[in-house]
C-alpha cells in the first residue's frame, strides 16, 4: 500500500505532512443551518477569507497540515477547503463521515435502513469518497470521522463504526472520532479494534474531556491514540479547565505515552447559519479557543514542565505521520 495521504489538492507522501493539527473545522454548522437562510445565510466569500487568515496563522507556527474534521451532515465543503489550501499552501485533509445521533442528521440513513441496507450504503459512500472523490468535485477524503453519544454508541452510530472499520481494512485510511462529554473513548477503541481496524491508525478524539487517567490508559492499551484536541475549550460542552487537561497530558507523557498523543483545538472558525453569541462569562472561558493556542501557550507550558523538543516533535509531527501510514510500531 502506498504511503500517501489524500489532501484537497491531491495526494502527498506522508513524509510531507509535517507539523499537523489533527482536528479543526474551517466551517461547521449544526444540521438545520441551511434552512435558516433568511437570517442566517452563509457568506462563502467571507468564509474563504477567514479560512485563509486561520491557515496563515497556523502556518506562521510551522503547521504544514490541518485535518478538517467536519462531517458530511455539518456543512462540509471540500471546494472551500481546496481554495484555502491553494491560497495558503497549507495541506488540508477533508473528512468523510456523519456526526453523532443527537446532534447530527440521523433521519436520512434511519429511513434508508427501513427500505435498504444503510450500513452497506454508508460503506459505499465512504469508499467512494476516499478512492474516487466527493460528489463531482474529484476531491478525495483523507480520513473517516466517527462520533458517538454521551454514555453510549447507539445502533445508528454503530453502522458508521462498522462501515468505517471495513473501509479502513481495505484502504488504510485513518479514523478520527468525536467522544461526547468525556465518555465512550475506551468503548470506541475496543469496538473498532474488534471490528478489525488497525489501532495505529485510530485517533480517539476529545479525550481531554475526561480527567480520569484510567479512562485514557484503557484507550492507550488498545494501541489507539488519544486526542487532546479541544485545547482552549473549557467549562463548555462538558470540557474541564485547560489546567486540568494539562495535568493529565503531562502525566501521560511522563508515563511514556507520547507516541500515542495528538494535539489540536477543535476550533470552529466559521459558524454556518447564525453564529452563536456567547454569554459574557462563557466568552471569557473560551478566549483561548483559537488556532494558535497550542503553540502560544500549551507547548510552552509543557516545556516548562520538562517535556523535550523531541517529545513535542513526536506528538506534532511523527504521530500524525504514523497514523497516515509511516509506521513506527506502537508497543502495547
Amino acid at each position: 500500500m502506498e504511503k500517501v495521504v489524500n489532501t484537497v489538492r491531491g495526494p502527498i507522501a506522508t513524509e510531507e505532512l509535517g507539523k499537523t493539527l489533527i482536528h479543526e473545522h474551517f466551517a461547521f454548522g449544526y444540521p438545520g443551518f441551511d434552512g435558516d437562510v433568511t437570517l442566517g445565510g452563509v457568506d462563502w466569500e467571507a468564509a474563504l477569507q477567514t479560512g485563509i487568515e486561520v491557515a496563515e496563522k497556523a502556518k506562521a507556527h510551522g503547521v504544514k497540515t490541518i485535518v478538517d474534521a467536519t462531517p458530511n451532515d455539518c456543512g462540509r465543503n471540500p471546494e472551500l477547503l481546496k481554495e484555502i489550501s491553494e491560497r495558503t499552501g497549507v495541506n488540508i485533509v477533508c473528512s468523510t463521515g456523519y456526526y453523532y445521533e443527537g446532534e447530527g442528521a440521523p433521519n436520512y440513513f434511519k429511513f434508508r435502513n427501513v427500505v435498504s441496507d444503510a450500513e452497506q450504503e454508508i460503506y459505499e459512500m465512504f469508499i467512494r469518497e476516499i478512492t474516487e472523490g466527493i460528489g463531482k468535485t474529484g476531491i478525495k477524503a483523507g480520513v473517516i470521522k466517527l462520533a458517538s453519544s454521551k454514555n453510549e454508541i447507539t445502533d445508528y452510530e454503530k453502522m458508521f463504526f462498522r462501515a468505517a472499520a471495513k473501509v479502513q481494512r481495505e484502504t488504510g485510511v485513518p479514523l478520527i472520532t468525536h467522544t461526547q462529554e468525556g465518555t465512550m473513548g475506551p468503548e470506541q477503541a475496543e469496538f473498532l479494534v474488534a471490528e478489525g481496524a488497525d489501532p495505529s491508525r485510530i485517533l480517539i478524539g476529545h479525550m481531554d474531556g475526561n480527567t480520569d487517567v484510567g479512562y485514557h490508559i484503557r484507550v492507550l492499551q488498545t494501541g489507539c491514540s488519544v486526542g487532546f484536541d479541544r485545547m482552549g475549550i473549557q467549562g463548555f460542552v462538558g470540557m474541564p479547565m485547560d489546567s486540568e487537561k494539562l495535568v493529565v497530558l503531562l502525566g501521560l507523557i511522563n508515563a511514556g505515552y507520547e507516541e500515542q498523543i495528538l494535539l489540536s483545538h477543535d476550533t470552529v472558525n466559521v459558524w454556518l447559519g447564525r453564529p452563536p453569541v456567547w454569554p459574557e462569562q462563557l466568552a471569557k472561558l473560551l478566549e483561548n479557543w483559537h488556532i494558535t493556542y497550542v503553540f502560544d501557550t500549551i507547548i510552552p507550558q509543557l516545556k516548562e514542565k520538562g517535556v523535550t523538543e523531541e517529545q513535542i516533535d513526536q506528538i506534532m509531527v511523527k504521530n500524525p505521520a504514523r497514523m497516515f501510514g509511516v509506521h513506527t510500531k506502537v508497543e502495547v
